[in-house]
């Protein structure tokens, strides 16, 4: 029978991870250790274990995606605050409630404020950021516009800021997190059993749906 909430692809629980799945997911250690230590400890879902679950149905295809993941989000040279702020936003704008909770936690551990964080949500041109911050909101937005691209006034104004290497990591870490909210929306992954996510209430969550990226950012 149909469930109506069940995701398409059911996340297989660590227990069920074969040797090729710990493979494949072990391209990115810290998530990795992170799933299986909550898991050991507690005898419960982790937050993460939903998405690992998921790609450890497919460890060749897992595997390439982890190391990409792995670099944007811990070898990548851009601060971890500007990864977040990116993050968040992307998310906001591929309208996955389930990656945007995830990065609420780790923008609050980067330094985030809740202002902040909900700042992210209305874009670059949101009152309160600084210039830089500002362009770097408004870049992730051009990327997910029309053009799909980095727009050359923005590009020439944060490369006085961030050096080449930089913005190709700033490229890179939106497309690698742009395609894993499209993977999260398309099998339907649930927010249970992944515990302490915020959930956005009734009129934040029709907002998120809602969003579309400012095409004059």
């Amino acid at each position: 029978m149909d469930k109506p909430n069940a995701p398409h692809v059911e996340p297989l629980l660590p227990p069920e991870w074969n040797a090729a799945a710990l493979d494949a997911l072990g391209a990115f250690p810290r998530s990795l250790q992170f799933v299986l230590k909550g898991w050991q400890e507690a005898g419960l879902a982790t937050r993460g274990v939903n998405v690992l679950g998921t790609m450890a149905h497919h460890p060749s295809l897992t595997k390439a995606f982890m190391s990409y993941n792995a670099h944007v989000a811990g070898g990548s040279t851009l601060p971890v605050r500007v990864r977040e702020l990116a993050i968040l936003r992307t998310s906001w704008l591929r309208h996955s409630e389930y990656e945007y909770a995830q990065h609420v936690i780790l923008g609050r551990r980067a330094g985030l404020t809740d202002i902040e964080i909900e700042r992210t949500q209305r874009g670059g041109r949101a009152p309160g950021w600084d210039p830089v911050e500002a362009d770097l909101l408004c870049a992730v937005d051009q990327m997910h516009g029309r053009r799909a691209g980095i727009e050359r006034a923005t590009w020439l104004r944060l490369a006085q800021h961030f050096s080449a290497e930089q913005l190709l990591d700033l490229i890179f870490l939106v497309g690698c997190y742009d395609v894993l909210a499209l993977a999260i929306n398309s099998v339907g992954m649930a927010m249970e059993p992944d515990p302490e996510l915020p959930l956005l209430d009734a009129a934040s969550r029709q907002r998120l749906l809602d969003s579309r990226p400012d095409e004059d950012a």
